[in-house]
């Protein structure tokens, strides 16, 4: 099983035609995604790898395919109005990989989603991937990935593939991989992951990689010590980051001594949760609970 995603999932890359959107909808193909729809204003009538039709708007492609999901690779400036665009036409799930989107963009384009109900992964992150049922929604390599127990969610997409990597090689495999991204205003966030995985049957044991600036891990450490009772492990980046230096994502800013790895390291410690100082030390805590 997996979270978000399974083998129902029916999807749409919005930005198809563009550079982003053409390269990653061809892995997306290969992994064995149901890609079965791609908008871009203007070209619809074509089709990509002579196989998945294009079309000019997202309720045209849900109305004709029956599409429920939708992956966003298309400029910043344009980006929140396909968020829009996608919740409006009643897409359930809508995955933003954009980074770079004005604030004031999302934060005119979230009430409308959520007040849709629609969840929406991102901005600015790597997507997700469910490797048992093969569906890959975004850009984390498929080939470093294989089926198992283990679910990840983290802010940083990098981080997910060094991790993702060092499990795989490993052999421990993944339930679903899940890059919440970075931004300041995001759709996902770790406790929406974590609820999630609790409830996931075929997940046994779940990764977190945070990183300096905000909150959000102290907020997910309070929910794992109430309500997570499978084992949690910990990583928080920027451990070493100099002391005043903005680093890393839009979200990962530090004011004053709130945010700083060493809280958030103290928040995951008080809630139980196992604590890996390097990325390769997931393997070693793991096995400690697998």
């Amino acid at each position: 099983m997996s979270i978000f995603v399974d083998r129902s999932t029916r999807l749409i890359v919005q930005g198809i035609t563009g550079r982003e959107g053409s390269f990653h909808s061809r892995q997306m193909l290969e992994y064995g995604t149901a890609l079965v729809a791609g908008v871009t204003p203007g070209k619809g009538g074509q089709t990509f790898e002579g196989k998945v039709p294009v079309f000019n708007t997202v309720e045209e492609a849900v109305r004709t395919t029956g599409a429920n999901a939708s992956v966003i690779y298309v400029p910043p400036m344009a980006a929140g109005a396909a968020v829009v665009e996608a919740a409006d036409a009643g897409v359930p799930l809508i995955v933003c990989i954009t980074e770079g989107i004005p604030v004031m963009h999302m934060s005119r384009a979230m009430p409308f989603v959520r007040g849709r109900g629609v969840r929406l992964i991102g901005p600015n992150c790597p997507g997700l991937i469910a490797p048992g049922v093969r569906a890959k929604v975004g850009i984390i390599p498929g080939n470093i990935c294989t089926p198992g127990r283990v679910g990840m969610v983290s802010r940083s997409g990098t981080l997910t593939y060094e991790v993702v990597n060092h499990l795989t090689r490993a052999g421990i495999g993944q339930s679903t991989c899940v890059g919440i991204g970075g931004d300041p205003i995001i759709g996902t966030n770790f406790i929406d992951c974590l609820r999630a995985f609790q409830e996931d049957p075929e997940t046994d044991a779940i990764v977190v990689i945070g990183e300096i600036g905000g909150t959000d891990e102290q907020n997910a450490a309070a929910c794992v010590k109430a309500e997570i009772t499978k084992p949690v492990v910990g990583f928080i980046a920027g451990q070493t980051a100099p002391k005043g230096r903005r680093m890393g994502h839009a979200g990962a800013i530090i004011s004053g001594s709130s945010g700083t790895a060493e809280e958030k390291l103290a928040a995951f410690e008080a809630a139980g949760i196992a604590i890996m100082r390097r990325p390769v030390d997931v393997v070693e805590q793991l096995r400690k609970h697998l």
